[in-house]
């Protein structure tokens, strides 16, 4: 099939980067090593991309740094004011792995779509590139979630890519809100069950099935929410693997 010979999706519902003794300086955390092995390589290429915070600069350069003492070659893709490479899909294709930053996910969608990248990242998944990432890079590889990206009250969002046919739950531990929406878009019909993740926790995706969930947060857990066929909602606890940081 490609690179690793299956489809990985890894999706983090919080703590990708930790910030360093250095003030203002982050750091790479466990979840993105575990994703970076899922490539198979030693030097693995990848892409980042922060189209969810409006391809901000300096966030970008701060997750450039958040790799330093990696070996890991990294490049960028970027849509403002136009896209900063000259063939997006080619350049999609050619990394083995793609870490997707917070942000606004209405606004990640709209834009991919706009310029095709969604299509292209079907093709990658499907050829092995390892596709990641945080918040509005977890829940746009799902049908949708819930999101601040209208404004400060949460609201339910359907817009997701879909490769993976679930609903997604991020920051589950951290905004109680979050539990209490997903579930309700859930029991109404109006998102198909999925799974949800609290912060420093990551779910990992082998195709479209469910796999595993992995941490660098001792007591975070993930999720399964499931319709309970009347009105209402079951959710499953599932105990990570706890990574070493």
């Amino acid at each position: 099939m490609g690179r690793s010979g299956q489809s990985h999706i890894v999706a983090i519902g919080g703590g990708s980067f930790r910030l360093s003794e250095r003030q203002g300086v982050i750091e790479a955390s466990a979840l993105l090593r575990y994703t970076l092995d899922l490539t198979g390589q030693d030097r693995p290429r990848l892409g980042l991309i922060a189209t969810a915070t409006g391809d901000d600069a300096e966030w970008l350069l701060k997750m450039y740094g958040a790799f330093r003492a990696w070996d890991v070659e990294i490049s960028h893709l970027t849509v403002f004011p136009m896209p900063n490479v000259e063939d997006p899909r080619e350049w999609i294709l050619s990394q083995d792995a793609v870490y997707v930053s917070g942000g606004s996910v209405a606004n990640l969608a709209a834009l991919w779509r706009l310029h095709g990248l969604d299509e292209a990242f079907a093709e990658a998944w499907r050829a092995g590139v390892v596709l990641s990432g945080q918040s509005a890079g977890a829940l746009c590889w799902h049908v949708g979630g819930n999101t601040d990206s209208f404004g400060p009250e949460l609201r339910v969002w359907t817009d997701g890519l879909g490769l993976l046919p679930y609903s997604c739950g991020v920051h589950y531990d951290s905004d109680p809100q979050r539990r209490e929406l997903l579930h309700a878009s859930v029991a109404s019909g109006e998102l198909p069950g999925g799974y949800a993740a609290d912060e420093g926790v990551a779910l990992h995706y082998v195709g479209t099935e469910f796999i595993q969930a992995v941490s660098v947060a001792p007591r975070g857990s993930a999720y399964r929410v499931e319709h309970d066929g009347q009105n209402g909602v079951k959710e499953f606890k599932i105990e990570p693997r706890l990574l070493t940081t």
